[in-house]
C-alpha cells in the first residue's frame, strides 16, 4: 500500500518538471526566432501561399542582408529552377561552391544542385562532368540515376548499359527491362545498317537481362527476314505468345505476311484466329478481317466481325463491321450506310490510341519509351476504348 501512496504523490511533481522543461524550450525557440530577419517569414509565407515570385523577393533580400545563410541560397537555387530560370539558379550554386570556407557537406549538395539546374537546362555535357564528381558521395543512387538519364537523351546506350547496371548494382533496384531495351536500340540500330549478325548478338544479351522482352524477341524476327530465313522468323515472331498474348497484334502483320510469302496463308490466318480467340485485340482483328477477306470472301469476313463484335462491343468493332457490311451492301442502302460509317469512324479515330499506363500520355503509335515520361514499357499493345471495356 505504501508503494503505491508514494507513487501518487509523485505525479504532481514528474508533471511540474515537465511543465518547468517545456517552458525552457518555449523561451529558447522563441529567443532564435527573434534572431532570423522578418524577411525570412514573408518568404516562407509566401511559399505557403503558393506565391514563389513573391518568396525569392522577399529571399533575395535576405542574401543582399546576410550573405552567410547557405540554406537560404539552397532554397533560392530550387526556386529559380522551379521557375525554369536556370541561369539564376547555376549563378546562385557556382557562388556557393566559389566560398572557400564551405564545408564539404553543403560542398557536395551544391555540386548536386548545380547538376541538376545544368540538366533542366539542357546542358547535358556539363551536368554529366559534374554528377561524374558525386559518384563516390552520399549522392552516388542520384546522381546515377541523372547520368542514366543523360546517356538515354544523348541516345547513348552502352554508357547507359553501364549506368544503369552500376545503379543495379548498387542495390538501387532493378534495371533488367531498361537494360534489355537498351541493347534493342543499339540492335535496331546495328539492323539500319544491315549489320545483321551483330544485332542478333546483342539481341541475345537483351533476352539474357530480360527473357520477357517482346521487344527483343520481335526484332530476332526481323533480323531472320533480312538474312532470307522466313522460317526462322516466322519462329521467333510466334515466340512473342509465349512472353505476352496480348502483345501478338503487333507481330500479327509480320507474321501473316511471312505465312503469305511461304504460300501458306491459310496456316497463318488460323494462326491469328487462335490469337484472337485467346486475346481479342482491335488490331489483330484489322489483320484477320483483311486476310479472312481474301482467302473466304467477304461474307466469312463479315461474319468473323460480327462475332468479335458480340463478344467485344466496342466503336472501333462497330467501325470494322460497317467496312465489312459496306462490301455486299445493296446499291440502295450504300449512301446510308457511308453515312453512318463516316460518323462512327470519326469517333472511332479519337478512341484508337495507345496511352502510357504511368503519365495517361496518348499516340496514335505504340511506343516502347513512352514520349511524355521516358518510362520503358508503359504502353498496353490495346487501345484505350478495349482497356476500358475490359475494365
Amino acid at each position: 500500500m505504501e508503494f503505491e501512496i508514494w507513487w501518487l504523490l509523485g505525479i504532481p511533481i514528474f508533471f511540474g518538471l515537465g511543465w518547468i522543461a517545456a517552458r525552457v524550450d518555449i523561451r529558447q525557440l522563441i529567443a532564435e526566432s527573434r534572431t532570423l530577419p522578418s524577411g525570412y517569414f514573408k518568404g516562407l509565407n509566401f511559399l505557403l501561399n503558393e506565391q514563389p515570385d513573391k518568396a525569392i523577393d522577399a529571399f533575395i533580400e535576405i542574401v543582399k542582408l546576410d550573405p552567410e545563410t547557405v540554406e537560404l541560397h539552397f532554397a533560392l537555387g530550387n526556386l529559380f529552377r522551379r521557375r525554369g530560370e536556370t541561369e539564376r539558379a547555376i549563378r546562385v550554386h557556382q557562388n556557393l561552391l566559389a566560398r572557400p570556407d564551405l564545408p564539404l557537406e553543403h560542398q557536395v549538395h551544391a555540386q548536386y544542385e548545380l547538376g541538376q539546374d545544368y540538366l533542366k537546362a539542357g546542358l547535358l555535357d556539363r551536368a554529366e562532368e559534374t554528377f561524374n564528381l558525386l559518384v563516390e558521395t552520399q549522392y552516388s543512387a542520384q546522381a546515377r540515376r541523372a547520368l542514366l538519364e543523360i546517356y538515354q537523351r544523348e541516345k547513348e546506350w552502352t554508357r547507359a548499359i553501364d549506368a544503369a547496371t552500376a545503379l543495379q548494382e548498387s542495390g538501387a533496384g532493378g534495371r533488367q527491362k531498361e537494360i534489355a531495351q537498351f541493347y534493342c536500340e543499339i540492335a535496331q540500330d546495328e539492323l539500319v545498317h544491315t549489320h545483321a549478325d551483330a544485332a542478333l548478338k546483342v539481341l541475345e544479351k537483351a533476352l539474357l537481362a530480360d527473357r520477357k522482352n517482346v521487344r527483343a524477341t520481335l526484332l530476332i524476327g526481323d533480323v531472320h527476314l533480312a538474312n532470307g530465313d522466313i522460317e526462322a522468323a516466322l519462329l521467333a515472331w510466334r515466340r512473342v505468345e509465349q512472353q505476352s498474348v496480348p502483345h501478338v497484334a503487333l507481330v500479327a502483320q509480320r507474321l501473316m505476311d511471312g505465312y503469305r510469302t511461304l504460300g501458306r496463308a491459310q496456316e497463318g490466318a488460323n494462326l491469328l484466329k487462335s490469337y484472337m480467340a485467346e486475346a481479342s485485340s482491335i488490331d489483330l482483328l484489322e489483320v484477320v478481317f483483311k486476310a479472312v477477306l481474301e482467302l473466304d470472301g467477304v461474307e466469312a469476313a463479315n461474319q468473323l466481325v460480327s462475332d468479335e463484335l458480340r463478344r467485344t462491343p466496342t466503336l472501333l468493332g462497330l467501325d470494322k463491321l460497317l467496312d465489312a457490311r459496306l462490301m455486299d451492301a445493296p446499291p440502295s442502302v450504300r449512301p446510308e450506310l457511308s453515312l453512318v460509317k463516316n460518323l462512327v469512324h470519326g469517333y472511332a479515330q479519337k478512341l484508337a490510341r495507345y496511352q502510357c499506363s504511368h503519365c495517361g500520355f496518348k499516340a496514335r503509335q505504340f511506343y516502347w519509351q513512352c514520349p511524355g515520361c521516358s518510362r520503358w514499357e508503359t504502353y498496353s499493345p490495346r487501345r484505350t476504348e478495349e482497356l476500358n471495356v475490359m475494365n
